[in-house]
Formats: structure tokens, C-alpha cells, sequence
């Protein structure tokens, strides 16, 4: 079973949780433990990335490390076409559809896509949309963030990333964010589009999880809050949340 086929089914039963991991913030050992402990906790598969500090080398260690620790597929979330591996089990084949910079949207994707091709990783093709604040992946980026209340917008930008064929959409706002995504703009989006819907940024709490699914997000990203909570009847409350289990 291919991984997109495996998030398919998963998100069929119910809305599930994803764990986000940035090799550049500890090590491949560090991560093999944090995903062992997420696994337990009933996380569905872990994203690998970061907006800066990643290459091909820690992301590979990484991914190794996951596997033998949790057995949980992997997938590369990149912060740019210089950071393949293929000892991930996937990728996010993604576009920033509301940056500023054609680099973001088609430029970086073209740069990777033969090397991509000859590694042989299974691509996922995601629309990626960042909604303010935006924090580091915005910058980075040079998105024009979204702003809260900008519903229409944000709809219009997931349909079409859906009507230009892509599998997912995320809805971004950014790692660390004060705030995550507001419930009525997940549930504009969820009205509009048909394929599955990805919520990230700013959720470190089981309410704010909670609130995300019953807006209709079919997949929930915690990341800050995953690597850096000790209490792991926490991080299960959040997952839970997440799931609505």
C-alpha cells in the first residue's frame, strides 16, 4: 500500500493526526525517541521538515531513525529542492499557491522533480496554503499570508489547487504560531473543495485540536508542540483530541 493510499483510508475512518519532526532541531537519535513516544500515543505517520537547516543528511538520518524506532511511515514535508533522501517513504510534493515568488509555486518543484523521479520516491501532490501569522515558512516563503476573517479567499485557493489536480490541501499557520488556523476558515474550505484537508500551525492544546476537526480538518499537524512537550499524558490528550478518540 502506497502511503497516499494508506492516509486515504486512515482519514476515511476519521480525522487523524500527523507528527511533524524538523531534523535541524535535534538529532536522528532525539527523533527516533520523540516518534516512538508519538506512536504510543496514536499518531498515524510522521512529516519530516523545516523551513531552514535541513539537508540531505540529517534528513535521511532521520527518517532512518523514525522507522526503526516507530515503523510509522514517513514524509518528507520540504523546505526545498535540496533536501532529498530517498530513505524517506514519501514526499509532499507541494506549492506554495499564495506566495509571491514563482520559485515557491512551479521553480523550486522543476528543480527537484528529475531527482525526485530517479530516487524514486512516492509523491503526494499538496496544495499548500499559509494563513497568517505565516512565522517562518511565510518569510521564507514569500507568501502573502491570509488573513483571518479572508474565508472566500482561502476557499478559492484550495479549489484550485483541487481543480489543478492536486491530492491534499494544507492549510498553514506556520510553526509556533500564536494562533492556529480559525475554525470558520477551515469549515469554508472544507465546503468547497473534495479531497482531504490538513490543518498545521499553532495547535498545542487538545482544544485547539478539538476545534479543528469538528471544523472538518481530515488531518491534524502538531509540530513545536510534539518536540518540545515532556508530559506524555499531554502529547495523548492533544492525539486524541486530534482524532476524536
Amino acid at each position: 500500500m502506497s502511503v497516499k493510499e494508506y492516509l486515504t483510508e486512515r482519514i476515511r475512518q476519521g480525522t487523524i493526526h500527523l507528527a511533524l519532526l524538523d531534523p535541524d532541531k535535534q538529532d536522528s537519535a532525539e527523533a527516533g525517541i520523540i516518534a516512538r513516544k508519538v506512536k504510543e500515543a496514536g499518531t498515524d505517520a510522521i512529516m519530516i521538515g523545516g523551513s531552514t537547516g535541513v539537508n540531505s543528511a540529517n534528513l535521511g538520518a532521520t527518517a532512518r531513525a523514525i522507522k526503526e524506532m516507530s515503523g510509522l511511515p514517513t514524509i518528507h514535508f520540504p523546505g526545498g529542492p535540496a533536501e532529498l533522501s530517498g530513505e524517506v517513504d514519501s514526499m509532499f510534493f507541494m506549492s506554495m499557491a499564495n506566495s509571491r515568488d514563482p520559485f515557491w509555486i512551479i521553480g523550486a518543484q522543476a528543480t527537484a522533480s528529475l531527482y525526485v523521479k530517479k530516487l524514486k520516491i512516492e509523491t503526494i501532490s499538496l496544495g499548500y496554503i499559509i494563513v497568517e501569522p505565516g512565522m517562518k515558512v511565510g518569510e521564507v516563503g514569500k507568501a502573502e499570508p491570509i488573513k483571518h476573517g479572508q474565508n472566500d479567499k482561502a476557499a478559492g485557493y484550495a479549489l484550485a489547487c483541487e481543480l489543478l489536480g492536486m491530492d491534499f490541501i494544507y492549510l498553514e499557520a506556520g510553526s509556533g504560531a500564536d494562533a492556529p488556523v480559525p475554525p470558520d476558515m477551515i469549515s469554508a474550505v472544507k465546503k468547497a473543495i473534495t479531497v482531504p484537508l490538513i490543518i498545521g500551525g499553532g495547535i498545542k492544546t487538545p482544544a485547539a485540536a478539538a476545534a479543528a476537526r469538528l471544523a472538518g480538518a481530515d488531518a491534524i499537524v502538531t509540530g513545536t508542540f510534539i518536540e518540545s512537550c515532556a508530559d506524555n499524558n499531554m502529547l495523548k490528550a492533544v492525539v486524541d483530541a486530534s482524532k476524536g478518540s
